[in-house]
Formats: C-alpha cells, sequence, structure tokens
C-alpha cells in the first residue's frame, strides 16, 4: 500500500462539490475557510456542511469553479495549510461518466512494421508514460504520453516494436502505479506485461459453417480444457492443452474412442468451454502444479498460457487457440465461451483499479467495494466505459477468435442495459450465436430492475438463462445437499417438472413462466459447479444400489434431452461423472476434475442411451418448439399421479414424420400399466435403456412403464 503523508485530505466528490478532512489534532479540525487554487488563480470556496467525526472534522464545500479533472488542484485551510486536490467520489457520479465517455474504438496497441500507436483511456490520471522492454536486450525505454480529450491518453513510438513487452506508468492522486493494458491482446508468461505482436501473424483463416437459426437447436456440452485430456487413459499426448483438442487420438485399449471424436458422435452441437481469457491461480512456467476453473480473470483479451504448449512465447496461445475454434468448426461444432465479466481476480492488483481507481467497481453507500460476487469486487457494468470495455471485448472474441457464443458468469451482477447491448453487438457480427448465463439475484448496490437475472428475463429477449427450475424439480436443491427432485424419487416435484418440460414459459393463465421464449431457457441438472448428479444420488439415495442409481440418473438425463428449451450437458455426464463428493472443486487437483475415460467405457450402455436421447431430440423438431404460441398449441401433460407424469406433444407432423409424441416419466419403484390417450398402435422409442429415433417396439392402446424409467412413444 502505497502512503503519502498529508496535513489533511481534500477530495472531488461530486463535480462541483470538494469534502474536507481536518484531524481533530491540529486547530481541533477547525477552520472557517477553505480556498481551491491551481497553476492561474486561487478561488473560494463555499462551506455547506460540518460534521465532527472520532478523529476529524468533515467539511462538504461547493465551488464554482469549472475543476479540470487531471490537472494539479490545491486546498488550503485558513490557517494555511495545504493539500493536494484527490479525486474521490466524483469518479462513480453521471456527469463524470458522461464527460468522459469515449466512443472510439482506437483503445490499445496498434502495430505496423514502422510504428505502433499506444491508447490509454486515464481521465483521473495527471501523468501517463509507457514502459518498453526490448525483447532481445531486455533495455527499459519509457515515453511519456500526450493526453487528449475524453481522458485519452496517446502516444505513437516509431520503429518496429514486435514481441516488445510494455506497461503503462500512471500517477493518479500523486501516486505512480505500473499497470498492463487493460485492451492487450498479447502476454507474456504470468500476465506480468502486455506484448506487442503482429496481427498479420495470427490470421487464422476461419472455418466457413452454416448459419445458426434456432436457438433450441442447441445441445450443449460444458467442458474444461484441462479436464478434457489430462486423465492418464485420454489417450492424447497434448495433455491439459489447446492442442489436444486438435488431436485423433489412437483408440485406447478397452476404451474405444476419446478426445474430439468421441464427443462428435454424441450428437451435441456446441462446446462451452470453461474460461479460455487469461486468468490467476496457475503459475503459466509450471502449470501442472495447480489447478484452478478459471474464474480469475487477469487479461480479458488474452488467451490462458496455461493451456499453451510455450506460454513464454506469446503467439503459442492465441495460434492454438485458434487451431481448436477451427478444429471444432470443421467437425460441424460450435464453441460457447465461459465470460468473466462481473468481477476480476483482486481489484486491488487490476489494471482496471490502477489505472483508473474507484471507476469499475461497485462501491456501497459508505464508499466501501461491493461483495455480490462473494470474491471481493462488482465490476460496475452501469458505468459507460465499463459497458464499452465489455463489448469491445466481446467483438473482439467473435471477430478475432469467431467464437460462436458467450457464457456470461454470474450474470446476475451485470446490468439489464449492457446485456441487451451484448446481443445486439452479437447479432450484428454473428447473428446464429448463442448468449446464455448464470441469472441469480446477487446482494450488489444495483436497482433491482436493471440486474440482469433471471426475474428480469422478460427484458433480455434472446439471452439465455440457467433454468434452476429444471435442476431443483428433477435433482433437488443445490443449497440442500440432501433434498430430493423427482428423479430422485419426489412424488411433489411433477408442478415444477410441468413447467420445466414446457420451457418455463407462460402455458397456462395460473402460471406467469420465467420466459418469453423456451430459447431463453438453459435446461440443465448439472455443470461444472456444485455436486455431479452421481455424488448426489450417492448422498440422497445412499440405500439403493448402483442399478437403480443408473437408473434414477438415466431418468433426469431424458428429461433434460426432451424438454423444451435448449438442453445442456456437464463433460461425463453420460458416463455417472463423479468428483468424490467434492462439492467445490475449482482448485482440486486432476484427479478430482479429469474426464476419467475409463467410465466411459465402463457405462458405455448409458452413453448410448444418451446418444440415443440426442439423436431423438434432433430427429424431431416437436421437441425442440421455438415460440411460446407453439408449445401452447402442441404441449399438453395428459397424466400427472405424482410418482409418474405424461408429457404429450400432439398434432406434431409438421414438425417431423409423427403426429403424435408420448413420453412418460416414472419416478416409481414398481412396474405400471398405462392406458395411452389415443387408441391405436404406437411405436416405442425410448424403454429402459435404449434410446434412439428408430422403433425398438411397438404397442397398442396401453403400456407397461418399467420402474424409475422414461418410455417414448409416437405415432403417425
Amino acid at each position: 500500500m502505497i502512503f503519502i503523508k498529508r496535513e489533511f485530505e481534500a477530495y472531488l466528490d461530486e463535480m462541483d462539490q470538494i469534502t474536507i478532512l481536518l484531524p481533530n489534532g491540529s486547530f481541533n479540525g477547525e477552520s472557517a475557510s477553505f480556498t481551491l487554487s491551481n497553476e492561474k488563480s486561487t478561488y473560494p470556496l463555499e462551506i455547506i456542511d460540518r460534521k465532527t467525526l472520532q478523529s476529524s472534522v468533515k467539511y462538504i464545500c461547493k465551488t464554482n469553479t469549472l475543476i479540470s479533472i487531471g490537472s494539479k488542484y490545491m486546498i488550503i485551510d485558513e490557517h494555511g495549510r495545504k493539500t493536494d486536490l484527490q479525486i474521490g467520489a466524483v469518479i462513480r457520479s453521471q456527469a463524470f461518466d458522461e464527460a468522459f465517455y469515449y466512443e472510439k474504438d482506437d483503445l490499445g496497441a496498434h502495430y505496423q512494421k514502422g510504428e505502433t500507436t499506444f491508447t490509454l483511456w486515464a481521465p483521473t490520471a495527471s501523468a501517463v508514460k509507457i514502459k518498453l522492454v526490448a525483447p532481445k536486450s531486455k533495455e527499459n525505454i519509457f515515453y511519456s504520453l500526450i493526453r487528449e480529450e475524453k481522458g485519452i491518453w496517446r502516444i505513437t513510438v516509431q520503429g518496429d516494436l514486435e514481441g516488445f513487452q510494455y506497461t503503462y506508468l500512471v500517477c493518479v492522486n500523486l501516486v505512480w502505479r505500473e499497470a498492463v493494458d487493460p485492451y492487450a491482446i498479447a502476454s507474456s508468461i504470468n500476465s506480468e506485461s502486455a506484448v506487442i505482436v503482429d496481427k498479420e501473424r495470427i490470421n487464422v483463416p476461419k472455418v466457413s459453417m452454416l448459419p445458426f437459426n434456432d436457438a433450441t437447436d442447441a445441445i450443449i456440452y460444458e467442458l474444461h480444457v484441462r479436464d478434457f485430456s489430462s486423465h492418464p487413459k485420454s489417450g492424447m499426448a497434448h495433455k491439459g492443452k489447446y492442442a489436444a483438442f486438435t488431436e485423433n487420438p489412437l483408440e485406447v485399449s478397452e476404451i474405444g474412442i476419446t478426445g474430439m471424436p468421441y464427443i462428435q458422435s454424441l450428437g451435441v452441437t456446441h462446446i462451452e468451454l470453461l474460461p479460455l481469457n487469461d486468468f490467476g491461480g496457475v503459475d503459466e512456467a509450471e502449470p501442472d502444479k495447480d489447478y484452478n476453473w478459471g474464474y480469475n480473470p487477469l487479461l480479458f483479451n488474452v488467451p490462458e498460457g496455461s493451456y499453451a504448449l510455450d506460454p513464454n512465447d506469446p503467439y503459442s496461445r492465441i495460434l492454438e487457440l485458434k487451431n481448436l475454434i477451427n478444429t471444432l468448426h470443421h467437425k460441424g461444432l460450435r464453441i460457447i465461451m465461459d465470460v468473466v465479466y462481473n468481477h476480476v481476480y483482486i481489484r486491488e492488483d487490476s489494471s482496471f483499479e490502477k489505472i483508473v481507481p474507484g471507476y469499475y467497481f461497485r462501491h456501497d453507500e459508505h464508499g466501501m467495494p461491493s461483495n455480490g460476487t462473494g470474491v471481493g469486487n462488482d465490476i460496475a457494468s452501469e458505468r459507460k466505459m465499463v459497458r464499452k470495455f465489455i463489448l469491445d471485448s466481446i467483438r473482439y472474441w467473435l471477430q478475432e477468435y469467431d467464437v460462436d457464443g458467450f457464457r456470461f458468469d454470474l450474470m446476475g451482477i451485470l446490468d439489464v442495459q449492457t446485456m441487451n447491448e451484448v446481443k445486439e453487438a452479437v447479432s450484428v457480427i454473428k447473428p446464429g450465436a448463442i448468449i446464455l448465463g448464470e441469472g441469480w439475484e446477487l446482494n450488489t448496490p444495483l436497482a433491482a430492475d436493471r440486474k440482469a437475472m433471471i426475474l428480469n428475463a422478460k427484458k433480455m429477449p434472446g439471452i439465455a438463462f440457467f433454468n434452476d427450475m429444471v435442476r431443483d424439480s428433477v435433482k433437488g436443491s443445490t443449497f440442500n445437499l440432501f433434498d430430493r427432485g423427482f428423479a430422485l424419487g419426489n412424488t411433489h416435484k411433477t408442478a415444477l417438472l410441468k413447467q420445466s418440460l414446457a420451457g418455463s414459459v407462460q402455458i397456462d393463465p395460473n402460471h406467469k413462466g420465467l420466459f418469453l421464449e423456451p430459447s431463453q431457457s438453459i435446461n440443465y441438472i448439472e455443470s461444472h459447479d456444485n455436486h455431479t448428479m452421481w455424488d448426489k444420488i450417492a448422498v440422497c439415495n445412499s440405500h439403493e444400489d448402483e442399478e437403480t442409481r443408473i437408473k434414477r440418473h438415466r431418468l433426469a438425463a431424458s428429461v433434460t434431452l426432451l424438454s423444451q428449451g435448449i438442453p445442456f450437458l456437464h463433460a461425463g455426464q453420460e458416463f455417472f461423472r463423479t468428483k468424490g463428493g467434492e462439492e467445490n472443486s475449482y482448485k482440486s487437483p486432476d484427479s478430482v476434475n479429469c474426464l476419467d475415460w475409463e467410465r466411459k467405457y465402463r457405462y458405455s450402455e448409458n452413453v448410448a442411451y444418451v446418444r440415443g436421447l440426442i439423436s431423438l431430440r434432433k430427429a424431431h423438431k416437436a421437441l425442440r418448439l421455438s415460440t411460446v404460441t407453439e408449445i401452447k398449441r402442441h404441449v399438453r401433460f395428459p397424466l400427472d399421479k405424482g410418482n409418474m407424469l405424461m408429457y404429450h406433444l400432439s398434432d406434431v407432423k409438421q414438425y417431423g414424420k409423427y403426429n403424435h409424441l408420448l413420453i412418460i416419466f416414472h419416478n416409481g419403484t414398481n412396474t405400471e400399466n398405462v392406458t395411452l390417450p389415443f387408441s391405436g398402435e404406437w411405436e416405442v422409442l425410448v424403454e429402459g435403456s435404449t434410446a434412439g429415433d428408430l422403433p425398438i417396439g411397438k404397442v397398442n392402446n396401453e403400456v407397461q412403464v418399467p420402474p424409475i424409467s422414461t418410455v417414448v412413444l409416437a405415432q403417425y
């Protein structure tokens, strides 16, 4: 902590208001007058309020002088004591936001062979320098930037600077801080400096794909880069690296296919990768020593270096991530990027706080940083230059890396306007891209109606939310390990289950519905967070044998994949992924987090079952209706008896080869005979451990529903 000794403190808290704190130990904190001075003149201040505090006297003063933020001012009391005027709460005022909003898209370093231009937004700085480090000699070279309008500082440095490292030195309130450019697109190892790269060398041709027009056609598969390949029997050579995704691993004895060929064989449409941008918590020089999910963002536009083959080479991570994305696109798969714009790793150490202290983060009514995220800081997305940064970053990942969507971590911290502008920006660049996020209500100082949370989903059309109603009705509460959902035997959750199956839109006057359209519902029972479904069942249903637990897991998976909305699978869920009971494995070792490919072989029957459900969903558009109007027209629930729910898609010939699809979910432990709503012959598509889009049998008038199972019937 840098400390400057001052006789007293003075802060600019509004454009025309100054707060002065005089210590009680000198003149009893008394002063009858104050003046403001700069190089040109001296101006009287009007005292409008005075309060005695424990160790000082607080004065609120008004000024008629137009304060030039970034210039040097002194405050003088009646006794002749002086102090510098510091930037205070004014930085969080609307007037400041309006005055210093910069709309151009030239922030960061812009390299050409003969010169590089550096542009930084630092409106409260009184001086800014850049430190360049030559790649070979390691010589430090310093230049002073020139202040321009809207708080912009700029310099053009002559010469070929490719490979040079750089940081900014920023002086605010007399304190110099060194910071990495928040707009950096390449970095040295462990984010110590930004690095200047030649964009021509990272220009990888993109893979052309057909447009993705309907979000409910998506089937999302969530995966961590390192988990994917770190298992000893993964068959992949580049364990824990981007490059593993580009491999076609040889089939491993007794395991079969692994890696991308396996994921492609499942039939999912989108791979959602946990954070890919630069994060803290793992030493990039020795990545095997630590593990982290990646929710500790450092540099938002730089790929994480611990996944690169050579983290010392700034080009390595960029090119390898682009190759990963191209590999997925060649295989017909799309990539959703998990982004963490709601907080930074450590506020005090972040480039945001070092360059413009106090601006990028929310503060409570006492001026203290808020903590709705639970990690010590909340990004103030409602401020213009914070919103601009998020939008610029999103555009960069879309245009430079060709990603196909974004999953917003703790989206409820962000504001509605920002998310709607994200949606608009994304739609311009890639209309079919998917935007989803965690829409929880979090304790951050933002009005409830402005939070991008699930309760405000109808204010954010086209943005999807993790639907906790689906998870809790099927699996049970995340906040109570022993709470059981429908799949675990609870017979009192069918009302919620019906809403979940219908995409959580309004299908009757008694339920308002969470969403405008089914495409806003992310239907899931597990993700990287909390207990896996298998581990939850092991606790809640410990009295049952493995065969019964498998049936329950299978029942839950069928709800996820047959509901209206967008299904979401946690990688390895299809072979009963376990983390050994670990609820929060964000920094647990690879032995806990890795995809255990041996389980894929051991539980191959269930892998085939999930693959069959995916095939069925993709074969029949009636299982992925696009609008609330279609759901109201075609979705019925003719039977609800607590332990059994019948889900009927009626008159759906226009969406596929069948006119009726009948899905029966049964969590009871006895076989039940069920009379069908229409007479005649029905084809059986799903029963027991078998699922697919081809008939496996036929029934007439009634069907026997096995214990703890899903039956899908179809009629022409």
